[in-house]
């Protein structure tokens, strides 16, 4: 999405769209380019798909990757998802100032990478929830400090029982993660997500609740919790803010990268 008016700086942004022959992958870009133009009008948004394609930027093109999510579990072995392995230990070992971030399925393969675990929910979430922040959270995101928490959509099945070393976790549940080198944060939920594309994807519900579809008052709940007001445009702003900011150096670092 290109710039429409002067900007000396507009940050470029690949995003890894990782939905394998989803029907509603168009309605998906549609929904970064809408929560993104929110808050930066100027950033330059390029589109890849990884599962259908097996395309990725070239990162020195960039100044943001994002792993988005996916409707495949992050801990099969198809030959894309191995590549995305590939490529996000290429990025962080070859390109280490660019910065990347992981939403949903971005987040736990991020998380099993670095030698995270990821594991089935013992409850599947989906609506806007509430992100409990840690002490680390409310620092990192200034806007929510006060409160002590952001609400997101949400939209999985699985999450990251154990979080990677040197991750901090800025939310309760390794719902977020952030690389203590500044480099890397993660989503659990998705700050890209408005209710217009998550009505896209209710029918879900059927399969991992067992909602009837005659069932008009689980429906009916279910449309509030997707429908509800949340914190996407607050969170697109802060991880803007942190693509700006410079890494933090890390004494004694090691090679934290996973051989999965």
């Amino acid at each position: 999405m290109a710039s429409t008016t002067s900007d000396p700086d507009p940050l470029r942004v690949a995003i890894l769209l990782n939905s394998y022959r989803s029907r509603i992958l168009s309605a998906i870009r549609a929904s970064y380019e809408r929560t993104i133009s929110s808050v930066a009008p100027h950033a330059r948004l390029a589109f890849y798909e990884p599962a259908n394609k097996r395309e990725f930027p070239d990162p020195a093109c960039f100044d943001l990757v994002v792993f988005g999510g996916s409707n495949v579990d992050p801990r099969h072995s198809h030959q894309w998802i191995l590549d995305v392995h590939e490529f996000l230990r290429r990025l962080v070992t070859q390109f280490p100032e660019k910065k990347v971030l992981g939403i949903c399925w971005g987040h736990q393969t991020i998380s099993r990478v670095f030698g995270g675990k990821v594991v089935d929910a013992s409850s599947p979430e989906m609506g806007v929830a509430t992100v409990n922040l840690t002490e680390a959270g409310r620092e990192f995101f200034h806007e929510a400090a006060a409160l002590g928490s952001f609400r997101l959509q949400q939209h999985h099945r699985r999450e990251v029982a154990a979080a990677p070393v040197g991750f901090a976790p800025l939310a309760q549940g390794n719902q977020c993660l952030l690389s203590e080198n500044n480099m890397v944060l993660t989503f659990q939920g998705h700050p890209e997500k408005d209710a217009e594309t998550a009505r896209l994807r209710m029918h879900d519900s059927m399969r991992w609740f067992g909602f009837d579809a005659l069932d008009e008052k689980a429906w009916a709940r279910l449309q509030q919790l997707v429908d509800t007001e949340h914190d996407g445009e607050m969170v697109w702003r802060r991880i803007f803010e942190w693509v700006r900011e410079p890494s933090v150096p890390v004494t004694n670092r090691v090679d934290k990268l996973s051989n999965i």
